[in-house]
């Protein structure tokens, strides 16, 4: 009863607590009509005056609109009552302090800053932060003539800051997304696999793996390979970004369709209808099959037109990575638990040197594997509490690439108003121990394990990988490499379990598994006549 009670606080806590941000909210009223108020974007620091975190808190002031002068000297103002008042002056070449100071001095209570480009969270050095003890926050200059067009000069403004939640649904969205993706993958492998070994045609003479449309990972040496060929090409992608991207997205947009046609022909193989068929060019084609096809190269090409619409078609990106996933997981068979090792530890260093290491040599201190993911240009999701960069262009876009999960938060109390904020999962956190997952339920149906023990355990692992990775981003309020928890936690849950079932030496060397004692059968049968024989009776080790 006590872990009930206390699994009840922990969530009541992750709902309520917050955490302050550093972006704002502006409060516009007066002017044309009656009561008309209107919201807008700030950016703040809160080393400077902290803000209120309510409306009701936060106190009126008049706004003065200097935006003709950049206030960086007092002197070039013509003389003005600016005690108890908000001003907004242009972003100029003096510093943050120097303007808010001046300001001061002329009896301000809040300066507000302009600015034609991105606004990014204001900074000065650390003495300057206690010169300053009026409000001091950037705000878009097309903002600034939008409120004088909409509500007049004669104005009021209030300058509040709400606090954002530490937890938001949307990590639960991602979790389950994560979690059925790779269990679904899994399943359809396993499932696939045993289609296979049902078939007389599964193994040829010898007892040899016939040819299947399916892509085995088997070499260690090619596994070093592809990992060094994916650092190379994320290299590539952080320098040349702005002509790679497109050559990305055209490669996901077929392949995304290749795999929704994978994922959704299964299905539809099991309607009763649509049976009806004809003949082209000597091939037989099925009518259900090729309106799928056109179905599925439709969506695609839908989410290339519009994949900067950010307040929907991260539904559509979404449904399209999952199924990138699953075909992605059905089609990558690894031969053996050794090839995951390898695989997995490699990538864990791939995914850690690229995101801890990288800041320390990349000019503005970001990671390589960030600044790929989210787009050079992406902000909103790159906040970790401390540094936020909202565009001047609410509508404004650059290109992404397609590789995350992405859900907008639920509770942003500033979302839509700064931009959309994302919780985002690379598909690398999916697929790459969803191949672990894959060949533990393969393994299950070659040794026929009782209720897929290894299947299910490892995506258990999987599961409580995934809930540390957030607890921890949650925690330290910074973006996590989920490999850093998923591999140490899928793999060795795998091998516990293979080790207290006496099965290491078959789980390690997997379908390649050569038996020493002659009282032990291999892995695999031999097939004959349609039927697996065995050379001593049946025996299966």
């Amino acid at each position: 009863m006590w872990r009930i009670r206390t699994a009840v606080i922990l969530c009541v806590w992750c709902c309520s607590v917050q955490v302050s941000c550093q972006v704002a909210v502006l409060r516009v009223s007066g002017g044309g009509a009656a009561g008309a108020q209107k919201a807008y974007c700030l950016v703040f620091n809160s080393s400077w005056t902290p803000l209120p975190e309510s409306l009701s808190d936060a106190v009126p002031y008049n706004l003065v609109n200097l935006t003709s002068s950049d206030l960086c000297s007092a002197r070039e103002l013509p003389p003005l009552d600016l005690r108890n008042k908000a001003v907004v002056v242009m972003r100029g070449n003096c510093s943050f302090s120097a303007k808010a100071l001046n300001a001061q001095s002329l009896g301000a209570k809040a300066i507000l800053i302009a600015s034609t480009k991105d606004i990014s969270t204001p900074s000065a050095n650390s003495t300057e932060y206690g010169k300053v003890n009026i409000s001091l926050a950037l705000i878009r200059y097309k903002d600034v003539l939008d409120a004088q067009e909409t509500l007049g000069n004669n104005i009021s403004v209030r300058l509040y800051a709400p606090p954002e939640p530490v937890f938001d649904a949307s990590i639960v969205v991602l979790l389950l997304i994560g979690v059925l993706t790779v269990a679904l993958g899994g399943y359809w492998s396993g499932a696939e696999e045993r289609n296979k070994m049902s078939s007389e045609a599964y193994l040829g003479e010898g007892g040899q793996r016939a040819e299947s449309g399916d892509v085995f990972l088997y070499s260690p040496a090619k596994v070093v390979v592809f990992v060094i060929l994916m650092c190379l090409m994320l290299v590539l992608l952080y320098f040349f970004y702005a002509y790679l991207v497109y050559v990305i997205i055209a490669i996901f947009c077929l392949a995304s369709a290749v795999a929704l046609y994978s994922c959704l022909d299964v299905l539809v193989r099991r309607l009763p209808c649509g049976r009806c068929s004809f003949t082209c060019r000597g091939k037989e084609c099925s009518v259900i099959s090729l309106l799928l096809a056109a179905f599925c190269v439709a969506v695609a090409v839908i989410w290339v037109i519009y994949r900067n619409e950010d307040r929907w078609i991260w539904t559509l990106q979404d449904l399209l990575g999952i199924a990138f996933c699953l075909n992605f997981m059905k089609t990558i068979s690894v031969s053996n638990f050794k090839i995951c090792v390898i695989l997995l530890s490699l990538l864990l260093l791939y995914d850690v040197f690229f995101v801890f290491i990288t800041p320390f040599f990349t000019p503005n201190g970001e990671s390589i594997m960030v600044q790929v993911a989210l787009g050079p240009e992406t902000t909103g999701e790159k906040s970790d509490g401390n540094m936020v960069d909202i565009p001047v262009e609410p509508t404004g876009h650059s290109e992404k690439l397609p590789v995350v999960m992405r859900v907008p938060r639920f509770f942003s109390p500033t979302q839509g108003l700064c931009g959309l904020q994302f919780s985002i999962l690379g598909y690398g956190d999916i697929i790459v121990p969803g191949l672990l997952v894959a060949y533990c339920h393969r393994f299950d149906v070659w040794t026929n394990s009782p209720k897929r023990i290894y299947f299910l355990s490892c995506t258990i692992a999987y599961l409580v990988g995934m809930i540390v990775t957030f607890t921890v981003m949650i925690v330290s309020k910074m973006g996590q490499p989920a490999l850093l928890y998923l591999v140490p936690f899928t793999l060795l849950t795998s091998a516990v379990v293979a080790w207290r079932r006496k099965q290491m030496r078959q789980f390690w060397a997997g379908t390649t598994y050569e038996v020493l004692d002659s009282t032990r059968e291999p892995l695999l049968p031999v097939f004959k006549d349609g039927e697996p024989e065995y050379s001593n009776g049946g025996r299966k080790c």
